[in-house]
C-alpha cells in the first residue's frame, strides 16, 4: 500500500485504500504489504485448488481446460471394473461351493 504525495511541499499524503488525507510524519515508518498480498493471494487460489480436488466437477488449477468431468468418469469406470471383477469372484465361489455341495448329496445318495 502505497501513499499519494499531494502535496510535497507541506507534507500531505492520501491513503488511496481509505481515502483518508494527513499531514506526513517523520516518527511513522509504513511498510508496503503489496509483496505480501500476492503471497497471500496466491496461497488463496492453491487453497481453493484444494478444495476444490474434493470436488469431482471443479477444475483445477494444473489440469487442461475441459477437464472437469475426469475424475468423476474415473471413478465411475474404475469402480464399475472392480464391482464387476469381485462380483465375478463372489458368483465362482459361490459356483464352486454348490457343485461341491452337490457331489456330496450325490455321494450320500447312493
Amino acid at each position: 500500500m502505497s501513499m499519494i504525495h499531494v502535496a510535497p511541499e507541506v507534507h500531505l499524503v492520501l491513503d488511496p485504500m481509505t481515502s483518508l488525507l494527513a499531514k506526513e510524519r517523520e516518527d511513522i515508518i509504513q511498510y508496503s504489504m503489496d509483496p505480501i498480498m500476492a503471497q497471500v493471494n496466491e496461497l488463496d487460489k492453491i487453497a481453493d485448488d484444494l478444495i476444490n480436488s474434493l470436488s469431482s466437477d471443479a477444475p483445477l488449477m494444473s489440469s487442461f481446460p475441459g477437464r472437469e468431468d475426469t475424475s468423476h468418469t474415473a471413478g465411475f469406470y474404475g469402480n464399475a471394473f472392480y464391482g464387476i471383477v469381485i462380483g465375478l469372484v463372489f458368483a465362482g465361489l459361490l459356483t464352486v461351493v454348490l457343485y461341491i455341495f452337490s457331489l456330496m448329496n450325490a455321494a450320500v445318495m447312493q
